[in-house]
């Protein structure tokens, strides 16, 4: 089987990462770096830009085709569209059918393990948490909720995660003359460590109350978030400075 994770549809991958939750159950949830199903259903289902309960959903809807301690939907028939997903994918090895849910975000273990720091190499299997809740799930979190939220409505919502700008989106209304700028990060926990970049740090300060840090935590339970409009008036910072040596390859042509 080819398998292109570009020609799989958002409902299809939900669909799969519930039947490799079903049917690796414990197993799966720590080759992904989860610390629990609960983690991984708010990680993913966010990162895919669905509500984390159904990638449970999908999770107990194979549940009774395996033997494990979850009896699922138990008392009907397995719906036919995710048999057929289920037909296609069940013969997936442990080692594939990680890889391939690890895809569904653009995550590629292999290149990502030949260009990741030293230190970081033993920890490989917990990377794939750590980048989706620092960064995709919690962006995606952000964009579910922002027209809701008080501070920016009204607001036309533009990414900007890829234009490298100090910031992850901006967001600009008729009624204000100026854009705001959002960066948003992501925790595990309710509580922790938060660190800006050098160019996050610099638009920060030029924006000052412009710019907002929105912080979502808990993914490992129940995310909720926390807003911080000119974080840098109101966080205490501390600068830590790492050396790193650059090597360049250089070639006459």
């Amino acid at each position: 089987m080819v398998l292109n994770p570009q020609r799989i549809g958002i409902r299809e991958k939900l669909i799969l990462a519930g039947l490799y939750f079903s049917k690796y159950d414990s197993a799966g949830v720590r080759k992904l770096g989860f610390g629990s199903f609960s983690e991984a259903f708010n990680v993913i289902g966010y990162a895919l830009g669905a509500k984390p309960a159904s990638v449970k959903n999908y999770r107990d809807e194979f549940d009774p085709l395996f033997p494990n301690r979850r009896k699922g939907w138990h008392k009907r028939s397995t719906r036919d569209y995710c048999l057929k997903v289920f037909n296609r994918y069940k013969d997936l090895d442990f080692e594939t059918f990680s890889g391939l849910v690890r895809s569904f975000v653009g995550y590629d273990e292999n290149a990502w393990s030949e260009v990741r720091p030293e230190e970081e190499k033993e920890d490989g299997e917990s990377s794939f948490a750590k980048r989706l809740i620092t960064g995709l799930a919690a962006e995606r979190y952000f964009e579910s909720v922002q027209p809701g939220l008080p501070e920016f409505k009204d607001c036309v919502l533009e990414n900007t995660t890829r234009l490298g700008c100090g910031y992850d989106f901006r967001l600009r209304s008729e009624a204000r003359r100026n854009f705001l700028a959002v960066e948003v990060k992501g925790l595990k926990g309710r509580a922790g460590t938060l660190a800006l970049t050098p160019k996050e740090h610099e638009v920060a300060a030029a924006l000052n109350d412009r710019f907002f840090l929105f912080v979502v935590k808990n993914f490992g339970e129940s995310p909720f978030h926390e807003i911080y409009q000119d974080p840098l008036g109101g966080l205490q910072f501390e600068k830590k400075e790492r050396v790193i040596v650059h090597t360049s390859w250089l070639a006459s042509v």
